[in-house]
């Protein structure tokens, strides 16, 4: 796996840990301002068949003002995306790294923003990663 994300696997069903990662995620401050079904869009465009992938964009705002106050440019980088997808006996959630935003640029105060919301999306994938099945 590259270093480029954070990840954590669940035993549970695609549905659930969607529902499990929106929870996680909303507890944490982000909302999901994009959501992207990547096997629908693959099924309809190029008429493959794959297992459920979604790629939803994620914002914390008050993070994400911050950090654009600090670089406008950095904007490019946002949202967050977290990818729910299924693999062989569960699900697989990966985040990128907000350290990665930190090491595009030099400017401390994204670099203090980049953690700030590392730590937010560690937290959320704890919660998921702890969640009862059927939770």
């Amino acid at each position: 796996m590259a270093d480029y994300s954070l990840r954590t696997r669940r035993d549970g069903s695609f549905d659930e840990t969607v529902r499990l990662v929106r929870a996680a995620l909303a507890e944490q401050g982000f909302g999901v301002l994009t959501e992207i079904d990547v096997a629908a869009t693959m099924k309809a465009k190029l008429g493959l068949e794959q297992q459920p992938f979604l790629i939803l964009g994620a914002c914390n705002p008050p993070l994400a003002h911050q950090a654009l106050q600090a670089e406008p440019s950095v904007g490019v980088l946002l949202p967050c995306n977290v990818v729910v997808r299924e693999v062989e006996r569960g699900c697989l959630v990966e985040a990128m790294d907000p350290l990665v935003m930190s090491g595009l640029t030099a400017n401390a105060e994204v670099a203090e923003v980049a953690e700030q919301a590392r730590h937010r999306i560690e937290a959320a994938l704890r919660t998921i990663t702890e969640a009862p099945e059927g939770s």
